[in-house]
This record gives C-alpha cells, structure tokens and sequence, in this order.
C-alpha cells in the first residue's frame, strides 16, 4: 500500500496503461472525489503527433520526447505549487516513465492491466477518439509493464469502473 510505503498520500497520481484501459475514466474519477486537477496526456500531445495517430502511425521516440516532457512539466509545477493532481499517460515503456516520474517520490504510478481481448473490445466501442483500433497491437507491442522497483499499483480492467476508483483511493490513503 502507497501511505505504509511512504506515510503520506501522494501528491500526483499518474494512470498508465495501453489505449481503451480506462486511463481517463479513472482519471477524470479520482479527480471528481477529490477535487484535485485533471489532465489527459492526450491534451499535452503537439498537434503533429495527433495528426500522425489520426492518419493510423504509430509514434515513434523522438514524437514522444516533447509530449513526456510537457507532462513532466505539469507535474513538476504541481509540486513545487503544493499543490495535487492526477494526469494519465500511457507511458508504455520504463524510459517514459522515468521522465514523467524518474526521481519523484511523492508520484503514485497506477497501471491499468488488461487483456488485448477486454481491451480490444473496449476500443472498438469507442467513439470520436483519435487513435484507430489497428494501433493496439503496437501498444501491447511496446508495452514495458512496470516492475516493482517501480512501485506500481496494478489494478485489473476486469473490475466494474467504481471498483477500480475505490482500490486505487484506498491503496493510496486517500479512500
């Protein structure tokens, strides 16, 4: 549990998982109950990055860096404010993570698991979004499912959405 390891709840709380993992649902959960700020790492995307994806790409690295850095950015800010938040980000590999977290001890990472058959139907009920149902296997692909030398809180997909606010709010002390 977050507060036995570290004594205190979190300051930002970052949701990874692949697309269609319920990252912004989550996101968007956590933040209503406790009236901290939320923002999708959709929203810190450059527009060339959103085009690209648009047109079925995948991103590469180098697409990436500006993005990782801009939610960096956002968390840093938060910090040094005092302030909380709550971003998602898929940070698939360690590398991204260590960017958007790296050396930050008051940071929760929380990775959404799934199957690529649950998450493949989710995403193929989706609407209006941006990233095409062709680009999940890529995710899989490069997914880096974090180790515990990175402390993650891994919640299954499979629970009903409240259920997935509830175990992350009580595993971080704030439930």
């Amino acid at each position: 549990m977050w507060t036995a390891q570290h004594g205190r709840p979190p300051a930002v709380i970052v949701v990874m998982g692949v697309a269609s993992s319920g990252k912004t649902s989550l996101g968007e959960r956590l933040a209503a109950h406790l009236d901290w700020p939320f923002r999708d790492a959709d929203s810190f995307h450059p527009p060339a990055n959103v085009a690209k994806m648009s047109s079925g790409q995948p991103l590469n690295d180098a697409d990436r860096g500006p993005w990782l850095a801009a939610i960096a950015a956002w968390i840093d800010d938060l910090r040094s404010q005092g302030r909380h938040g709550i971003v998602t980000c898929s940070a698939l590999k360690r590398a991204y993570r260590r960017v958007i977290i790296g050396d930050r001890p008051d940071v929760a990472l929380v990775y959404l698991r799934g199957s690529r058959e649950l998450i493949g139907a989710r995403m193929a009920a989706r609407q209006h979004h941006f990233m095409p149902p062709a680009l999940l296997d890529s995710q899989f692909a490069t997914l880096e499912e974090p180790g515990p030398e990175e402390n993650p809180l891994v919640v299954s997909v499979e629970l009903a959405k409240d259920a997935v606010t509830r175990t992350v709010l009580e595993r971080v002390g704030l439930g």
